[in-house]
């Protein structure tokens, strides 16, 4: 730890501390024109509260009144909160998706934090991309923070089956689709889906990145499976509002803690999880904030030394985050793997050995030991090949174990609104060999690159009994999703990358094991395929799209904005 500062070493000092200037003094008399006099502030800690709730977000609903804990927490640490109201990324509501938008909570996240007279941060978010955008934020303007995670929902319930978000969505809208659920039961179903406040309860990309956040060392310990609803949650709230505090007074920055060895941490706990593909984007752009060079190849090599011990779907085979909150959460997890941990790293709660010193597996089915994992290597795979020169991924333990090695002939959708509406033309051909591709769904392409990667399987081949297919696309999919699916092909088809070159009827073969996916065709002929392609039409010409579409990096480097992302100085603003 560093040491402790005096109250006029505080950042916020430079607004309410300065005596004999205008400007402070106009400070503290917008203070008096808020309510509060100059003991309340004045020599404090202020602590800002980044709400990311909103009436739209069902995952963060709840967080209007857990801002209310964290800052009854800084109250009673002699701190002073500010609660500032920030962009809401809503999974369920937001399009084309709010991958378009993690950038733009980052920014503004981290312009806020440099900008007012604040000394620490405390995050409230959970919903997928908002817990990256948040930590990127925070980390670019490098204020002391600490992270809230929103929490999983209930389990679903429907008929005597726990259902879990997304994945049982996508499971009996299938059964619907062939014909063996009627229309009235899976209206009944829709309402035992999501029954709480939280984000989803299976292991999709929230529970996946609050995780990546703890074991980063971003929050207090086991914060990240605490149930949304649990009235643990309230008090873990205020008791991250007390800690940051204690993170002000002692300037403990996020540069301390967001070290290579906390990243290579999180990329084991996000594989042994069986956590979502979307990690890898998300890691690798924190890193990116951070100047830690983590890439692929580090997934790759880390995947091949962890196993994957949490038994929690859609990779696992049974159970939520609830039965994992209650097995013991991450602090259990990371117990069953410390000799791939580097311990003696800092968080923002001591080290990360003390962060989980006496933590214990409550449940061996649900955190696995080691000599009885759910999969012997991590949950992700790294693919590389003439079909992605720049890296795919595959979360190869949801798939069906025959496609993991699998030749097929391609079907080729250039958009997710063509497929929509010819993926079940018999004319197309498609048979459970087919190898379904679906391009234009990247970075730029999508745009935002949307989670359209777990392409449906038509009608006609699920009421067959057909419930996987090898799919490949440059876009993304939920963690929450399932199947044979290569995502994330770098350099995606609109700027040009291989996939753009597929023709339907083309030979694909996947290997997994031997980490390649591979177009069968001759590079002659691709020469030629790639002498006839023409750049798309500009999809923005204008606001925020278009600098989106000027900034964005391709996935295998994070999605983040390159004038974000690159090194170089941003200097705290003068405040007289």
């Amino acid at each position: 730890m560093t040491g402790r500062l005096r109250p006029e070493e505080l950042r916020s000092h430079q607004w309410y501390g300065a005596e004999g200037q205008l400007r402070t003094w106009s400070h503290n008399a917008r203070m008096r024109q808020l309510g509060y006099e100059a003991e309340e502030y004045l020599g404090r800690p202020v602590i800002a509260v980044l709400n990311t709730w909103s009436d739209i977000n069902p995952c963060h609903v709840h967080l209007r009144e857990r801002a209310e804990a964290v800052k009854r927490g800084v109250w009673q640490a002699g701190g002073f909160p500010l609660e500032f109201p920030v962009a809401t990324l809503s999974e369920t509501y937001q399009k084309p998706t709010p991958m378009l938008y993690r950038n733009l909570l980052a920014m503004e996240t981290e312009e806020l934090l440099r900008s007012y007279p604040i000394d620490a941060a405390v995050l409230l978010g959970g919903c997928d991309k908002s817990t990256p955008a948040l930590l990127m934020g925070a980390a670019s303007a490098d204020v002391p923070s600490l992270f809230v995670p929103a929490g999983p929902m209930l389990p679903g319930h429907w008929r005597g089956e726990t259902l879990g978000s997304g994945t049982d969505m996508w499971k009996y809208w299938d059964e619907h689709r062939a014909g063996n659920l009627t229309d009235c039961e899976l209206r009944e179903l829709q309402g035992g889906l999501a029954r709480s406040p939280g984000h989803c309860m299976t292991m999709g990309t929230a529970s996946t990145m609050t995780a990546a956040a703890e074991a980063l060392g971003m929050t207090l310990p086991g914060a990240s499976s605490i149930p949304a609803v649990d009235s643990g949650h309230e008090r873990m709230a205020a008791a991250s509002g007390r800690r940051a505090v204690e993170l002000a007074w002692t300037a403990l920055k996020p540069s301390r803690i967001l070290t290579r060895e906390a990243f290579e941490d999180a990329v084991t706990t996000v594989l042994g999880l069986g956590g979502s593909t979307n990690a890898v984007i998300h890691l690798i752009a924190m890193a990116g904030r951070c100047r830690v060079d983590l890439t692929l190849d580090d997934f790759d090599r880390i995947a091949r030394t962890v196993p994957v011990l949490a038994n929690v779907r859609p990779g696992g085979q049974r159970y939520l985050m609830e039965d994992f909150h209650f097995a013991g959460g991450l602090p259990a997890f990371l117990s069953r793997v410390t000799d791939l941990l580097h311990l003696d790293r800092p968080t923002v709660n001591g080290t990360l050995g003390e962060q989980i010193e006496g933590a214990v597996v409550h449940d061996d089915d649900v955190i696995r030991p080691r000599e009885n994992p759910v999969a012997a290597e991590g949950g992700v795979a790294v693919l590389r090949g003439n079909l992605c020169p720049d890296g795919a991924v595959i979360k190869h333990i949801a798939a069906e174990p025959h496609l993991l090695k699998h030749t097929g002939p391609a079907v080729v959708f250039d958009d997710y609104k063509t497929m929509q509406r010819t993926i079940n033309d018999p004319e197309l051909g498609i048979t459970a060999d087919s190898v379904l591709v679906l391009r234009n769904s990247g970075p730029k392409g999508g745009p935002g690159m949307p989670e359209y990667g777990m392409l449906p399987i038509p009608d006609h081949l699920l009421k067959q009994g057909v419930r996987d297919m090898v799919r490949i696309s440059d876009a993304r999919m939920s963690g929450t999703s399932y199947g044979a699916c290569a995502l994330h092909i770098a350099p995606e088809s609109y700027v040009g990358g291989p996939l753009a070159l597929v023709r339907s009827g083309d030979s694909i073969t996947l290997d997994v094991e031997a980490r390649t996916l591979h177009l069968d065709v001759s590079e002659e002929e691709l020469e030629s395929r790639r002498k006839d392609w023409a750049p798309p039409p500009t999809r923005y010409e204008r606001g925020y799209g278009a600098l989106y579409n000027d900034q964005i990096t391709q996935a295998d480097t994070g999605c983040d904005f390159e004038f974000l992302a690159r090194p170089g100085k941003a200097p705290d603003p003068y405040a007289g």
